[in-house]
Parts: C-alpha cells; sequence; structure tokens
C-alpha cells in the first residue's frame, strides 16, 4: 500500500514516482525507452559533429580527438555527481522520503558547483602544454582552442547533466529526454553554421556545443528551481550542509566520478598507444570509430539509467526480489538489443566509413576505420552484462564495488593487453582494437559474476 495515499501529510506521487515503485520489468521498459530515444538523438548529434569536423580534414578529427579523455575527465564528474545525487534520490523515494530527497538535491547542486570550479581552471591554463606532451605536435594550437571554450562552459555541462539525473532519480524521464533531444537538434542546426558560414573551424563546434546545453540548462533550471512541479525540488534557501548527505552522495558519486575518470585514464594511455601504433592518423580512426560505439551501445546506457533509479528504490523500501528481477531483466534485454546491432554494424562497417572518410585526406583512415568496426563486433553484447550491473550496484548505494570493477577493466586488462598486442607482438592498431574487445569482455562477465551474487546474498540475508 502507498503510504502516500494514507497520510495526507505525504506528498502524492508523480507518474515517474508510480512506475519506480511498481512493476520492476515494465519499470526497466517504461523508463528506458524515452531516454534511449533522447540518446539517440544525442548520438545523431555527435555523428553529425564529426561528419561536419570530418569536412576540414583528418588533422581537426585528431584535435577533436585529443581532447575526448578530457571530456570523459568533464563528463565523470558531472556524472559522478549525478548518479550520487540519483541514487541517494531513488532510495529515498523507496522509503518515502520526500524531505530527504529535496536535501539530497539540494546538497548535490552546491557540490557540483563546488568541483567544476577546481577541476576546469587549472585545464582552462594549460591544456595546450599537456597537448604537446601528449604529442598533438601542429594539432595541439586548434586541440587548445576547442578544449579551452569547453573548459569555460563546463558549468554549463555540470548543471545540464546534474539536473536531468535528479530529474531521471523521480521517475520524470520524459521531461529529461525532451530537454536533452532539444539541445541535440540545436546543436545539429548551429554546427555548420559556427564552422563553417562564421567560418570559426573546429573552435565553432565548440561553440555550438556550448550554447545548445545553455538552453537545455535553462529548461532544466526553470522545472526543478523556478516552476516546481517535479516530485523533488531544489531550493537552497536556509541550506546547511549536512555531512550524512554528503557522505551518502559521495559514496556513490566520489567511485562514479573516479570509475569514469579511469576510462578517461585508459582512453589516455590508448591515446598514446594508438599514437605509437597509428600516429595522429590512429587517433582519428579510434574517435571516429568510438563514435560509432557508443551509437552501438546507447540503448545499454538508456537502460542503465532506468537500472539505477529502479534498483535506488527497491534497495530503500528492502524489496530485495524487485532489485533481482530487475537487474536480470535488464541484462537479458540489453544483451539481445545489442546482438542485433553488433551483426548490422560489422555487415554496413564499409558504409558507415563512407560517412567519415568523404574528403581526399579523410579517406586516407577509411580501412583502418573498417577494421575497427569490425573488430568491435564481440564488444557490444557483452558490455551489457558489465554496464548494467554497475548500475545496479550504484542504485543500490555500492558505488565502490562498480569502481572496482570498472579499474579491473580498464586499468588492469584493457591497456595492458592492448599495449602487448599492439606494440610488443607488433599488431599495431588491430592490436589495440582487440585489446579493447578483450579486456572490455573479461571485465564485463566478472562484474555480472559477483552482481548476481550480491542480490543472491541480500535475499539470504532479509
Amino acid at each position: 500500500m502507498d503510504p502516500a495515499q494514507d497520510n495526507p501529510s505525504q506528498p502524492k506521487h508523480t507518474e515517474g514516482v508510480a512506475t519506480l515503485l511498481g512493476n520492476p520489468k515494465k519499470a526497466i521498459i517504461k523508463l528506458s525507452v524515452p531516454m534511449i530515444i533522447a540518446l539517440s538523438v544525442q548520438t545523431i548529434y555527435n555523428f553529425v559533429d564529426a561528419l561536419w569536423v570530418a569536412g576540414l580534414g583528418a588533422d581537426a578529427l585528431s584535435a577533436v580527438g585529443f581532447f575526448f579523455p578530457f571530456f570523459i575527465m568533464i563528463m565523470a564528474l558531472a556524472n559522478g555527481l549525478g548518479v550520487g545525487g540519483g541514487s541517494a534520490v531513488s532510495r529515498r523515494i523507496g522509503a518515502h522520503d520526500k524531505t530527504g530527497a529535496d536535501k539530497v538535491a539540494a546538497h548535490t547542486m552546491v557540490l557540483m558547483l563546488m568541483v567544476c570550479i577546481v577541476m576546469t581552471i587549472p585545464f582552462f591554463i594549460f591544456i595546450e602544454a599537456i597537448y604537446r606532451r601528449m604529442g598533438a605536435g601542429v594539432v595541439a594550437p586548434v586541440a587548445a582552442s576547442y578544449s579551452r571554450i569547453l573548459f569555460a562552459g563546463a558549468i554549463v555541462i555540470f548543471f545540464s547533466h546534474n539536473a536531468g539525473a535528479l530529474l531521471r532519480a523521480e521517475g520524470d524521464v520524459k521531461r529529461a529526454m525532451f530537454a536533452m533531444m532539444i539541445g541535440a537538434g540545436l546543436n545539429i542546426i548551429l554546427d555548420p553554421i559556427f564552422i563553417y558560414t562564421l567560418k570559426l573551424g573546429v573552435p565553432g563546434a565548440a561553440w555550438a556545443t556550448l550554447i545548445s546545453l545553455s538552453v537545455t540548462g535553462c529548461m532544466l533550471f526553470y522545472w526543478l528551481c523556478l516552476r516546481k512541479d517535479t516530485y523533488v525540488t531544489i531550493s537552497i534557501r536556509n541550506f546547511r550542509f549536512d555531512r550524512h548527505i554528503i557522505y551518502d552522495i559521495l559514496k556513490v558519486g566520489l567511485p562514479s566520478s573516479i570509475q569514469q575518470m579511469s576510462m578517461a585514464l585508459s582512453v589516455f594511455f590508448l591515446n598514446i598507444i594508438v599514437v605509437r601504433a597509428g600516429g595522429t592518423d590512429g587517433v582519428a580512426v579510434y574517435t571516429t570509430g568510438w563514435r560509432v560505439a557508443m551509437f552501438a551501445i546507447l540503448p545499454v546506457i538508456g537502460i542503465a539509467t532506468a537500472v539505477t533509479s529502479v534498483s535506488g528504490a527497491a534497495y530503500g523500501g528492502r524489496d530485495y526480489g524487485k532489485l533481482g528481477i530487475a537487474h536480470g531483466y535488464a541484462v537479458k534485454i540489453g544483451v539481445f538489443i545489442e546482438l542485433g546491432i553488433a551483426a548490422l554494424t560489422y555487415m554496413l562497417a564499409p558504409q558507415i566509413t563512407q560517412l567519415f572518410t568523404r574528403t581526399q585526406e579523410a579517406a586516407r583512415i577509411a580501412h583502418d576505420l573498417v577494421v575497427f568496426l569490425r573488430i568491435l563486433f564481440v564488444f557490444y553484447p557483452m558490455i551489457s552484462l558489465g554496464m548494467l550491473s554497475s548500475a545496479m550496484f550504484q542504485g543500490v548505494g555500492k558505488g565502490f564495488y562498480s569502481l572496482t570493477a570498472t579499474i579491473a577493466r580498464t586499468i588492469m586488462f584493457v591497456v595492458p593487453i592492448s599495449y602487448t598486442l599492439a606494440l610488443v607482438l607488433n599488431i599495431g592498431l588491430p592490436g589495440v582494437w582487440w585489446g579493447l574487445v578483450i579486456g572490455n569482455s573479461m571485465g564485463a562477465l566478472l562484474t555480472f559474476i559477483w552482481a548476481r551474487l550480491y542480490v543472491k546474498h541480500l535475499g539470504t540475508v532479509r
């Protein structure tokens, strides 16, 4: 029975909250679909952005590629706080604690502002020197110009992702979807204007991204802070730090950020390996191919957001049977979808490559890009096991478990295997790609086994 219905002092549940507390299988589907749609639009933008940048040549793709690990770092911190705050909100929703959920939301935003300021200033100043140390050479100035624009506007990136995470935590995925789609659609329109019409080149792509995210951020700010018709509301009036709330956010958010930064560190090391194995063209192949890979796994990313929210609500309500059902069902759906996507990307690899190698200069990476896309065939279904299990750990507040699994996968498996295959065994770029596949698959399988054992243990100690 819903306590909100019996106790008039309790707030009425929104549609999203009712979904979170209902049938776990239906909740996974209902919360996943809008996110998959939004992520699809976002990834289409990423494709279009790459196509416009590709028109400037392979050096332009390399310039954007050198920013890639730092972009992951920004996203790691932003998403980490969002995951931490969202997990804490979902668990309080499961426990029917509206006041606690609001306090978590306010603390998430204050922490976001502090982290953003501390993180972005040093990179804004020293980024060009860092790129030169990475081997960017003549590409370094362009890459630095692109990067500084996004570092300067990092607060917009942070707020958009944290506010969206709070909406998803209460099951309000439709508005989160709408905001993401508006931002991505605007970005698609602005890219050619800033890159070509205004003749800003690669930095123009950064300006288009920043302006588009600002529009998304304004929409989210209106819903959460001004209109306040969501279940969770944000207010910093009479705000006071609560160490228990900070701990609850950071025990998931900090491991999640470190987890994603370990992925950025992995990409950083892989970029170095790729440069040694295939030069700056190898970086262009890796960055472009990874855009395709991100499009291929976006259904799993969408499902993962649902798994975190549903798991958090189930754990907060101490319904461990529901937790196990949600995790197992999500993994089955994810593997099934990714098997189909893997087959399609393998067969259509040459056609996909043509989209990114239209110019004569970019055409020189065509063969290597086809190889990359086909080697990743095994990667897609296996990533479902690991990503959705990590999402479950984050939902129940076990961020350290998810962190441990990710570090094992990205640092202990992927980097050493890629280095050995590419440089020690002299396989070259294909060795890096096989290292990605083997390392990620090993880590994903171990994470899935760990997650099932954890859920089984909860059932025995209930």
